[in-house]
Formats: structure tokens, C-alpha cells, sequence
């Protein structure tokens, strides 16, 4: 089992950026794809990225592609979410989870095994 814990969220005008963070604890982390996903108020949990074992791979949702980049440090049990050029629409809680079962990204909440307790993040017009 592995225990995961977000953080970074806040408050951040239009254009701006923020790092999150997603810390994991028990478990090797690095047998782990690990994604981001984000819910706002009153809408689905949605993908945000998600990344491979060794991070040599990731996959982006098409509402954040260029201004989003998803990384990894196996070393610190960490995954990170570098989000730049914020705008409103990012508004949400994030959260990261992680899948023990498959080698290749997916895309779907059900795929994933382990999620963190969330990090709000506020984007400001």
C-alpha cells in the first residue's frame, strides 16, 4: 500500500503558475504510474496527466497541453505538477493517485488504486 499527500494548491491570479506536489510514503513509489486529476465544483473528477513508471512517459489532457508538465524525482517518492499560464477554468481540487497495476497510462479514476486527500487550487480573472 502506498499513502499519497498533495500539496502546493492557493490562490493565483490569470497567468500565473503554481507547482503541486504529490508525496508518496510506504511502498516503492517507482512501481507506481502516478495521475493527476482535478474536480471543480459541481463537475466530474476529471484526468488531468499522468505519468510512467520511470517517467519517461507522459500523457496530457488537451485543456492543459502546453501549459501543464508532469514530472517525477523517484529518488524523493514525489511526483510534480508544474502548471503555468493558470487561467479560471483551472479552478479546482487536485488530486493525485496512483496505479499499481499497469504499465501503460490510463486515463480512468477507476484505473487508479491509491489517491491523495486534495489540494485546492484558485485561479483569480
Amino acid at each position: 500500500q502506498v499513502q499519497l499527500v498533495e500539496s502546493g494548491g492557493g490562490l493565483v491570479q490569470a497567468g500565473g503558475s503554481l507547482r503541486l506536489s504529490c508525496a508518496a510514503s510506504g511502498r516503492t513509489y517507482s512501481n507506481y504510474v502516478t495521475g493527476w486529476f482535478r474536480q471543480a465544483p459541481g463537475k466530474e473528477r476529471e484526468f488531468v496527466a499522468a505519468i510512467n513508471r520511470s517517467g519517461g512517459t507522459t500523457v496530457y489532457a488537451d485543456s492543459v497541453k502546453g501549459r501543464f508538465t508532469i514530472s517525477r524525482d523517484n529518488a524523493k517518492n514525489t511526483v510534480y505538477l508544474q502548471m503555468n499560464s493558470l487561467k479560471p477554468e483551472d479552478t479546482a481540487i487536485y488530486y493525485c493517485g496512483a496505479d499499481r497495476s499497469h504499465v501503460q497510462i490510463r486515463r480512468q479514476m477507476a484505473d487508479y488504486d491509491y489517491w491523495g486527500q486534495g489540494t485546492q487550487v484558485t485561479v483569480s480573472s
